[in-house]
């Protein structure tokens, strides 16, 4: 078996455990049968598995920006918390972009990404989808067995709440899109569906999608992101983005040849491509800015 072949086997092992819910124990040994040894197993594993203490590419202290922990209100009564990030010193009202998260939960590689976004020119807020039960736990697998807990209806009614919350934030410019990864991918193209014309445009990244017969209730712009080895999510993500063309939404979708799932995560060493990375963020900036810079309607000076 080539080095290539292992990797790739893999990957497939790894998130067959990290999307079906499968056994630490049982994955592990897996991979050090794949690997040949425990610690072969190991060492496969941190460059699969996105490393928590990686570097930040925008550190939270930068100067050009504003971050705080904020709550807002959602269905029942309840509170939402999350991490929202300003530019400094910008020359008006900007537009507003949730980003949401993997099913890692609001990790600190999340936040780095937030802040990206609002140096690109938005005001981004990275919602915690965990709030109700304490937020995001530190140990990654709870926090994955706590994300596959949640009622999946309710988190999208949390979300929908959520664009409607910021669209009607004076500080920003009326207009709201969303950029997720891979469980947060997922959940911007159901936030598209039941959101209606809240959310002016979605970005998924890698995300598994709904059923093609819901693309006609979409009223958001659409940009899809998928990668090319990634079978698992392309076997519904192709049909959806053709459901979406036949349904008049306006959509673009990219794969990137040659790469795997969560290719845009520059904390996991195995999986991160720079290039298709550096493709898919421009194209999902400039998608971003040219949906949502100009103002809503209740927004415009009187």
């Amino acid at each position: 078996m080539t080095e290539d072949s292992i990797r790739a086997r893999a990957f497939a092992l790894y998130d067959r455990f990290t999307h079906e819910g499968r056994d630490r124990r049982a994955f592990m040994a897996d991979l050090a049968t794949l690997a040949g040894g425990t610690a072969a197993a190991n060492a496969l594993l941190a460059t699969i598995a996105a490393d928590p203490a990686a570097a930040a590419v925008v550190q939270a202290n930068d100067a050009r920006l504003s971050s705080s922990t904020v709550r807002w209100p959602v269905a029942g009564g309840r509170m939402l918390s999350g991490y929202r990030v300003v530019p400094k010193g910008a020359p008006g009202r900007l537009p507003t972009v949730v980003v949401i998260h993997e099913n890692r939960g609001l990790t600190e590689h999340i936040r780095d990404v937030a802040r990206r976004i609002a140096l690109a020119g938005f005001v981004a807020l990275a919602p915690d989808f965990l709030s109700a039960s304490g937020g995001t736990p530190s140990d990654e697998d709870k926090a994955r067995d706590a994300i596959a807990a949640l009622d999946l209806s309710a988190t999208t009614d949390d979300a929908v709440a959520t664009v409607r919350w910021l669209g009607a934030d004076k500080a920003g410019n009326g207009r709201v899109g969303a950029v997720g990864f891979c469980w947060g991918g997922a959940l911007v193209n159901r936030m598209a569906i039941a959101a209606g014309p809240a959310l002016a445009a979605g970005v998924a990244y890698y995300g598994p999608a709904p059923s093609p017969a819901e693309a006609a209730r979409v009223r958001a712009a659409m940009l899809l992101h998928y990668a090319g080895l990634d079978d698992r999510v392309n076997a519904t993500g192709m049909p959806w983005a053709k459901a979406l063309a036949a349904a008049g939404v306006r959509v673009e979708a990219y794969t990137y040849p040659g790469v795997n799932h969560a290719f845009n995560n520059d904390t996991a060493v195995g999986r991160y491509d720079a290039a298709a990375a550096k493709l898919a963020w421009d194209r999902t900036i400039r998608f971003l800015h040219a949906k949502l810079d100009q103002p809503s309607p209740r927004q415009m000076p009187r």
